[in-house]
């Protein structure tokens, strides 16, 4: 077997056909987006790059075939932030072969050891962890756009290398043909009526407007969260502009209390449904067929992030604003379903709403860490 480092586009080609090839008899896997997987490792593309470094890898037999595909990066941020220095590895794919897995992370390991860590998370994202993050440990079936999917087997690789679960990832889905349960609904047109409180749906003509209040939020409503790091309101932009593309402005929504952002959801339809079948290639073709989906509408949609300010989180906005959206959604009669992105097993307050709203267990990602 040959390692040999992503340095052209060569190799970059067979990064990204690595995935292609791993499942290309898996019914259930919807490949990303090349331009979204590329995105990662862009240094133009990439905030990432101001304060941290990538490299990435392929794997091939002795006929030359792609057989496995592994990245490590250092986010200079976070990394010194635990009681070892923490790089990531992610993007880690691989055929049955626990020898092939074993030299991918020995890869990694290397790496992260040459720039002075001394452990690893994975399978993680050089990024904010909405996408790619984490591995799939329960619910294999075609995941929902920036999700990660992967083969059952690979738990036993990460197990067996030395990797233990940081946490747990919890994805639950709300059947959106069906009320709110009566208490969830009660407590929400009453928080709704109050004097100073104001809910509005993101307006793209206002962008900029709602982006700095979203920073505004969600720093402070993750600020107590352990090796928190503020987001910039440039990383904010520059993720609501690839969001622009399939966003509906009435899926978006936030709270204020006398003129004060308190919180905000955001929900997009899915857009997995609308590059099914594109083998991660957006062509002329494709991007016509993509347009059409869109138009079509899609019957899944997923609420992708959520946060409260620390001294609005028990005042009941999250149930305020999730009735608005169900008031948008149910005459539409498009949505089946929506799936609440994943919470950390850790996070009690936000579990509790899901169970609230009448939430029923979707599948479940794990993030480990291998100490060196």
């Amino acid at each position: 077997m040959t390692v040999t480092q992503v340095t052209d586009e060569r190799t970059r080609k067979a990064f990204l056909d690595t995935a292609r090839k791993i499942y290309e008899n898996d019914a259930n896997f919807i490949c990303p987006l090349d331009d979204d997987i590329e995105a990662v490792f862009d240094t133009q593309k990439n905030p990432f790059f101001g304060f941290g470094k990538a490299v990435r890898w392929i794997l091939t037999d002795s006929n030359n075939n792609l057989i496995g595909r592994v990245a490590a990066f250092i986010n200079e941020k976070k990394a010194y932030n635990y009681e070892q220095p923490t790089g990531g590895m992610g993007f880690f794919e691989c055929i049955d072969d626990e020898k092939a897995a074993f030299l991918l992370f020995n890869t990694a390991k290397a790496w992260l050891q040459q720039q002075g860590m001394k452990a690893m998370d994975g399978p993680i994202n050089f990024g904010e962890n909405d996408m790619f993050w984490g591995l799939l440990i329960d619910g294999f079936v075609p995941q929902s756009y920036g999700m990660n999917y992967n083969p059952p087997y690979y738990k036993k690789f990460f197990d067996t290398y030395g990797f233990k679960t940081q946490y747990e990832q919890i994805t639950n889905h709300i059947d959106a043909h069906k009320p709110f349960p009566e208490r969830f609904t009660k407590i929400a047109n009453w928080v709704a009526q109050k004097p100073g409180y104001r809910f509005e749906h993101l307006r793209s003509s206002e962008i900029e407007s709602f982006a700095s209040d979203f920073m505004e939020v969600y720093n402070d409503a993750w600020k107590e969260f352990e090796n928190f790091v503020p987001i910039k309101r440039d990383t904010i932009l520059e993720t609501f502009r690839k969001m622009k593309m399939i966003m509906d402005e009435n899926l978006i929504w936030f709270a204020y209390v006398d003129d004060e952002p308190a919180a905000f959801v955001v929900v997009l339809p899915d857009a997995n449904q609308m590059i099914k079948g594109f083998n991660g290639k957006l062509t002329l073709i494709n991007k016509l067929r993509f347009l059409y989906n869109k138009w079509k509408g899609v019957n899944r949609m997923r609420a992708i992030v959520m946060g409260t300010k620390t001294k609005y989180q028990k005042h009941g906005l999250e149930s305020a604003m999730f009735v608005k959206l169900k008031e948008y959604v149910l005459p539409l009669k498009q949505y089946d379903e929506m799936e609440l992105s994943w919470v950390g097993d850790f996070n009690d307050k936000m579990l509790a709403l899901h169970e609230a709203m009448g939430g029923v267990f979707g599948k479940k990602h794990a993030t480990m860490r291998c100490i060196f």
